[in-house]
């Protein structure tokens, strides 16, 4: 058995704001190795709010090479992804733009082989910022669609509580089969 073999790559899928990035830092803390979301990277380069703005199959595009990258680059043992690959096609359905053939290859045969993890939208922690300029009803919307994607590419995400960062730690680790600090 190779190094690929022992190798598991989980993700948490949801809507802007529904606490995946706040989770993914604790789960960090808790020692498993996490990947941050793609999106936010770009989105923070210079340039990269009027990519999204102006060219979505360029975002779309810039996100799947960050995506691809790390999938990749993935180590041996369990890796939590903040997003995935469905969550781009999520991205472009929402969008009206089709999905292209890479991208959609790429949801169909390089599959997460933990858990998926759905943050539902939840309007007590939601807040916008820099990157996050969806109101309310377009980040239910977002959520749905990415939500939908993973189902159309055969993934039936768990959806997390609305609880603590610290209840969702330890949910997340018993689905892992895992124990914290």
């Amino acid at each position: 058995m190779g190094p690929a073999a022992s190798r598991v790559r989980s993700a948490i899928t949801g809507g802007p704001g529904a606490g995946k990035s706040t989770l993914l830092e604790a789960l960090a803390g808790h020692g498993i190795a996490t990947v941050p979301e793609a999106a936010r990277i770009i989105l923070r380069r210079p340039g990269g709010l009027e990519l999204r703005a102006h060219d979505p199959d360029g975002f779309a595009c810039a996100m799947f090479e960050a995506e691809r990258t790390a999938f990749d680059g993935a180590g041996p043992g369990l890796t939590v992804f903040d997003r995935g690959f469905p969550d781009i096609a999520g991205f472009l359905d929402l969008a009206g733009l089709p999905v292209p053939a890479g991208i959609d290859r790429a949801c169909r045969s390089l599959r997460y082989e933990g858990p998926v993890f759905h943050a539902p939208m939840w309007q007590a922690i939601y807040t916008g910022d820099e990157e996050r300029i969806q109101t309310w009803d377009e980040a239910l919307e977002s959520d749905a669609a990415v939500l939908a994607a993973w189902r159309r590419y055969g993934y039936d995400p768990i959806e997390l509580p609305r609880e603590s960062v610290a209840s969702r730690v330890r949910f997340v680790e018993r689905w892992l089969g895992i124990s914290g600090p």
